[in-house]
């Protein structure tokens, strides 16, 4: 067990896009910014996090309260969310292969400690760390290495953003992009990750070489 698995939580572990984007829409109709339609999902799924926002017409200086919002309410929601299909057998077993097992998300920690106790899981992790800010996951990737001690070049980041993939090269760790998630394959692929893995079964093939 020499590897260090880190996860992104929404989109790589929770199956929140949905509920996320329904209270996107709520907030969008409160505030006027632009609501999201079927039709656009494609094609926002190829931007980054500052193209995404630009693009709906959400002033930076807007997002956090943005974020906040968004996390109270789904905070209702989330113990009945689903976990990405198949992650529920898989992750025990990539806990087997891993020494150092967290998650650094920017979503709350008491949303995922609440949605990890009602599947069962919250015992497989170490640790559950946060962010509020969107760009600021390699500062945490950097200081989680430090505190438990880990190298870095057995460290995987784990994600399903463009901007997940950002940290981990600017933290100097390794990146698996899952498909699965917000951001498109070929998205994804264009941050070249160590790894791009298209099903949760695919990832612990990739974490078993490593162990």
């Amino acid at each position: 067990m020499n590897s260090s698995l880190i996860f992104d939580f929404d989109g790589t572990i929770a199956d929140t896009l949905a509920e996320g984007l329904a209270i996107y829409d709520d907030i969008a109709l409160e505030k006027g910014y632009r609501k999201i339609g079927p039709q656009d999902l494609a094609e926002l799924r190829a931007l980054d996090t500052t193209k995404l926002f630009k693009h709906l017409g959400i002033p930076k200086h807007k997002v956090p309260f943005l974020i906040a919002k968004a996390l109270s309410r789904i905070k209702a929601r989330i113990r009945e969310l689903p976990l990405i299909e198949g992650m529920e057998e898989v992750l025990p077993q990539l806990r087997e292969h891993a020494n150092c097992f967290g998650i650094l998300t920017s979503n709350a920690v008491e949303n995922v400690e609440s949605f990890l106790e009602a599947h069962g899981l919250r015992d497989l992790f170490t640790f559950i760390s946060t962010t509020s800010k969107l760009t600021g996951k390699a500062k945490h990737l950097r200081a989680i290495a430090r505190t438990f001690s880990l190298r870095k070049k057995e460290v995987f980041y784990i994600g399903d953003e463009i901007r997940d993939l950002r940290a981990a090269h600017k933290a100097r760790i390794n990146a698996i992009a899952v498909t699965w998630g917000f951001n498109n394959e070929q998205s994804l692929a264009k941050e070249e990750p160590r790894y791009l893995v298209h099903t949760p079964a695919e990832l612990l093939e990739v974490v078993a070489k490593h162990s």
